[in-house]
């Protein structure tokens, strides 16, 4: 797993500004996450989490978290390189991405929100999840790209729900589905707050939670990805089996 998730991240994003450089590109905005934002013990309890907290590299592989590791590690190596060689780069770092696909193919996040409403084997924990548009993120990188001001990092990540306020939620446009079962427990979510201010101050408005959620489903319908297969179970994706109740 750290050989095809961690040496293609790192490799990858240096090749692309290697790219950029040699045909005097002037602005590049990279693609980074806010998994590269929320792991890091030293960061004060309590405290929101901005554009100046890091990720512990090292703590991410100790926890074989190669996803976060890479995300770390790419976004740091693009901004040192933009420094090093006089290229302006732009980091954005969106959370869980939903919203409708530009293609009929589930993505991981829409398999996190597939289980959620058709339940699978699995009981979930009652967690916090930062959620965002895939079409704010669109939008939030167009404009980091314009404004002549933008610079460093952007966390792009406006909201927050529980497992059930997600239920409860959807359940209201489509109470029909199975829904995942939660749990009663109050837990300290892996998940911690995160501000957008920086990326709203820049003029980012991003759309409301429902509309993204809703919007998300709608999309599960008309692409028949929410159609029970037999013999196929809905599972709940690797990467979120931190909010599995085991």
């Amino acid at each position: 797993m750290q050989s095809e998730v961690l040496a293609p991240a790192v490799k990858g994003t240096l090749n692309v500004l290697q790219a950029c450089s040699a045909n005097n590109v002037q602005k590049v905005v990279v693609v980074s996450s806010t998994a590269a934002v929320h792991y890091n013990p030293t960061w004060p309890q309590g405290r929101v989490k901005d554009e100046s907290c890091w990720s512990d590299r090292n703590l991410c592989m100790k926890n074989e978290d190669w996803y976060s590791a890479a995300k770390t590690i790419a976004e740091e190596t693009a901004l040192e390189y933009g420094e090093k060689n006089g290229l302006l780069v732009v980091t954005v770092c969106p959370c869980i991405v939903l919203g409708p696909l530009l293609h009929p193919v589930v993505n991981t996040t829409s398999e996190l929100l597939i289980y959620i409403i058709k339940g699978g084997p699995s009981v979930m924990k009652n967690v916090l999840w930062n959620i965002v548009d895939v079409r704010d993120v669109a939008d939030a990188l167009l404009l980091v790209y314009e404004k002549v001001e933008s610079s460093g990092r952007y966390i792009c990540a406006p909201d927050r729900i529980s497992t059930k306020g997600m239920v409860n939620l959807l359940k209201k446009t489509y109470p029909n589905y199975n829904y995942v079962e939660c749990d009663d427990e109050d837990y300290a979510s892996a998940i911690s707050r995160v501000s957008s201010e920086k990326l709203t101050s820049l003029g980012w408005r991003p759309r409301k939670m429902e509309e993204t959620l809703c919007d998300s489903v709608g999309y599960y319908e008309q692409a028949g990805l929410v159609q029970d297969v037999e013999g196929r179970t809905c599972r709940l994706p690797h990467i979120f089996h931190f909010a599995s109740d085991k």
